[in-house]
């Protein structure tokens, strides 16, 4: 069996939002910012759209994520967060259009018991995409 990971049990990620360098740290922390975590937040990040939400995601803080970005050496770092905070948003986007245009399903239970279920667009959603910036690839 061949892999074309140089370790078998990690993806190869060449030419995705994951190819970046991670930003290094003189010190290791056991709760830091290693690769591995600067990987699965760029990666949160690209299905979220949010940057406390994917830090949150990840064990760490949206405040300490910031400050990643801010690091010397964080150049590569911050592109992969530019391309990803548009993927996520652009996501995220179409997930809302999608309850608009197609409604969602809510089913609330009440306390004896009984059941109810009601089916439309869910409007908060929409109001958040619409309140948000532009989706990329949608004029102002």
């Amino acid at each position: 069996m061949t892999y074309d990971s140089p370790h078998p049990h990690e993806p190869d990620i060449t030419g995705t939002i994951l190819d970046f360098t991670p930003v290094a740290f003189d010190r290791r922390r056991a709760k830091g910012w290693t690769p591995l975590t600067q990987r699965r937040f760029i990666e949160a990040l690209s299905v979220m759209g949010s940057v406390g939400a994917a830090a949150r995601a990840v064990g760490m803080g949206r405040v300490s994520a910031y400050r990643l970005l801010e690091r010397e050496g964080a150049e590569s770092f911050a592109a992969a967060w530019e391309k990803a905070i548009n993927l996520g948003r652009s996501h995220q986007y179409s997930v809302a259009m999608a309850a608009a245009i197609n409604g969602v399903t809510t089913i609330y239970v009440q306390r004896g018991g009984s059941v109810t279920v009601r089916g439309g667009p869910d409007m908060g959603l929409v109001r958040a995409a619409l309140r948000d910036e532009p989706a990329p690839n949608r004029v102002a």
